[in-house]
């Protein structure tokens, strides 16, 4: 199987492309442009079901032939989309049973898109008649470089509770455990008089008087991410089977799409694809970037990925839609490739006229040609063009951190002790404090190998198996360095509480024994010995082994380490500034910057290949700082304010 678009022999650039929004006069018009900007790739027919069957059983692909053999013939390359992301009008009033049941009952109706069911059979017989003709039709067409299954999987509908959706979750449940004694007992039913004694007495947990068993939701999360895999895996095996030799994506959303697995998916896909897009009101947003790049490199296992979406400017769909500022998309796009993207695409080239995403911009703006935005893409491509060198470089780094998305949905669960205690919150301060301080962290799934990184991160990770707690304490025992945050290690895989005292499955590891959990009210805080202010958690902590290193004013241990084996665990079991903890981790574990010394807000990732290694410095400060080395981009060795330099070795 080729594993990445075929006949791209350089970094890739484009995007979505839309024709059919726009006059056939329009399309000789963008071919002219694609070729000036140097865009070799871009998605076609997205969204284009109604116009590919305008009705059941009716193609029409003389638009989509022609605007294929337009585009092979100004040299550009497509990401073929399969066009299912969204049934048409007929689709949904043909077949209402199709349409998606929120969890307190309402239909949501079409008018948007993807309003179906994802267990739907007359969706997923619909969508496969689709794939078949557009496979049969396309295969063997020059332009074909790749195909994109559906879009944005669960974007819109993660999870349907209408009746279709509780009978395929019966069958999964089936699958999973087998009879129901097993269910009962992974459920807990004998809690609140839950016991089950039929299958068909069992649905998706719908609203309900009060809180619902967790299991239960853990599971029907489980099943939900499952379903859409299965939506995915029916197109792409059609896909194989008529054209074998061209590979096969889908769009992932991340760092912040909670509700696929994309752990599961990721095995799935020939070409390893995400979507990103700035955030500005939840933070910076270079530190989510960064996190997307290095989750989605991990989703790849550190092989190179594609940037299949980001914007160029402003995006449409949030309450405030900031532009970005002259320079940023140039520094947005190359942060995507430092980290370890052999390309830059964006939604979309031409923007919008019409619809919901009219100010969503565009590669080419409302403002056509002669605007600052047209100037920027044409320079970015031809930056891509000179470092056609980086592809199939890898990202270096020696920091893991572990990822789990059940235990993502398993935290975030309600009648838990605190509901301040949230997935990203750990997860995101660990890895700014290393973005911070210039360390590269690869973001890997708990059953990822270990044993080439220094330093393992371990942010709640609340629900985790036998087989991940034996495989962390191997890994200190045999030297390694790890940090767990409080809240880890609580409950197992079906998430009954792990016995003992808390931490439960790293107790041993960690060298501590919880009593009890002590939260803390909204807005309070504490101070530690050290000067320190504490918020939302801490504990009633008793060292068994390990020594305290930071602890509350009352003498309870806040922050403890833990000699075991040949190797050190630390735990954190207060909420607190990460970095100090952090950089005194890393200096024990020889943990280095990419690049010493470079002031705050200079970013450098280091990326390395068969022609040696590349350096990428992004400079998000507005002050110029100086590098050695030669500069793939023509630079002088001096990155201006809001620059991007790479540098070889």
């Amino acid at each position: 199987m080729t594993a990445w678009p075929i006949a791209l022999d350089r970094l890739a650039y484009g995007g979505d492309y839309n024709p059919e929004q726009w006059p056939e006069t329009t399309w000789r018009e963008d071919v002219r442009l694609m070729r000036e900007a140097g865009v070799n790739l871009v998605s076609v027919g997205v969204f284009s079901w109604a116009l590919l069957e305008p009705e059941p059983g009716r193609f029409d692909f003389g638009w989509l032939d022609r605007v294929l053999d337009l585009l092979h013939e100004g040299g550009v390359r497509v990401d073929l989309a399969t066009a299912t992301a969204s049934p048409p009008p007929w689709f949904s009033r043909a077949h209402p049973d199709s349409l998606p049941v929120t969890f307190d009952g309402r239909t949501l109706w079409p008018g948007g898109r993807q309003a179906y069911c994802p267990s739907s059979p007359a969706y997923r017989a619909a969508a496969a008649r689709l794939v078949e003709q557009l496979a049969t039709r396309y295969a063997g067409h020059p332009a074909l470089a790749m195909w994109h299954a559906n879009n944005e999987y669960g974007c819109h509908v993660a999870r349907c509770y209408c009746d279709v959706s509780a009978a395929a979750f019966r069958d999964w449940l089936r699958r999973r455990h087998r009879d129901l004694d097993a269910l009962n007992e992974a459920w807990g039913t004998a809690f609140w008089s839950q016991h089950y004694s039929r299958w068909d007495e069992i649905n998706p947990p719908r609203q309900a008087p009060n809180f619902i068993n967790p299991t239960q939701q853990l599971d029907f999360a489980r099943f939900s991410s499952d379903e859409l895999l299965a939506c995915f895996r029916a197109e792409r095996e059609i896909l194989r089977r008529l054209t074998p030799d061209v590979p096969v994506t889908t769009n992932f959303m991340t760092p912040a799409f909670k509700p696929l697995d994309y752990f599961r998916w990721a095995p799935e896909q020939d070409v390893i694809s995400t979507d990103h897009y700035l955030r500005p009101a939840e933070g910076d947003p270079n530190l989510d970037l960064a996190l997307s790049g290095d989750l989605t490199r991990g989703l790849a296992g550190g092989a190179p990925w594609l940037l299949m979406e980001h914007s160029t400017s402003a995006v449409n769909w949030q309450e405030r839609n900031l532009a970005k500022r002259p320079g940023q998309m140039r520094r947005n796009s190359l942060a995507h490739v430092a980290r370890g993207s052999d390309g830059a695409l964006f939604f979309q080239w031409r923007a919008s006229r019409r619809g919901a995403e009219k100010f969503h911009s565009g590669m080419v703006p409302h403002a056509g040609e002669d605007s600052r935005m047209w100037r920027e893409v044409v320079a970015l491509g031809r930056d891509l063009e000179r470092l056609a060198p980086v592809r199939g470089s890898r990202v270096v780094a020696e920091v893991a951190m572990l990822w789990d998305y059940e235990s993502w949905w398993a935290v975030e669960l309600d009648s838990h002790p605190s509901a301040d205690v949230t997935y990203l919150d750990r997860v995101r301060a660990f890895h700014a404090a290393l973005w911070r301080a210039g360390v590269t962290v690869d973001v890997v799934h708990p059953e990822h190998e270990w044993s080439g990184y220094q330093l393992v991160l371990v942010p709640s990770l609340y629900l985790v198996s036998d087989a991940t707690a034996e495989a962390l304490e191997r890994y200190v025992r045999m030297g390694g360095h790890a940090v767990v945050s409080y809240f880890s290690g609580i409950v197992d895989p079906d998430d009954a509480i792990r016995l003992g005292g808390y931490p439960g499955a790293f107790r041993e590891l960690l060298g501590v024994r919880v009593e009890e959990f002590r939260p803390l009210a909204a807005g309070e805080t504490v101070e530690l010995d050290d000067g320190s202010v504490a918020s939302v958690w801490t504990e009633d902590l008793r060292l068994d082994g390990a020594r305290a290193v930071m602890s509350h004013l009352d003498g309870r241990p806040a922050v403890t380490r833990h000699e075991y084996g040949d190797g050190v665990a630390w735990y954190a079991a207060t909420r607190l500034d990460p970095a100090p903890l952090l950089e005194r981790v890393c200096a024990e574990a020889g943990v280095e910057p990419v690049l010493p010394g470079l002031p705050a807000g200079v970013e450098a990732v280091r990326r390395r290949g068969a022609d040696g290694d590349f350096v990428f410095v992004l400079n998000h400060t507005a002050g110029a700082v100086a590098v050695p080395g030669e500069d793939l981009l023509g630079g002088d060795g001096t990155v201006p304010a809001g620059g991007v330099a790479v540098m070889r070795g």
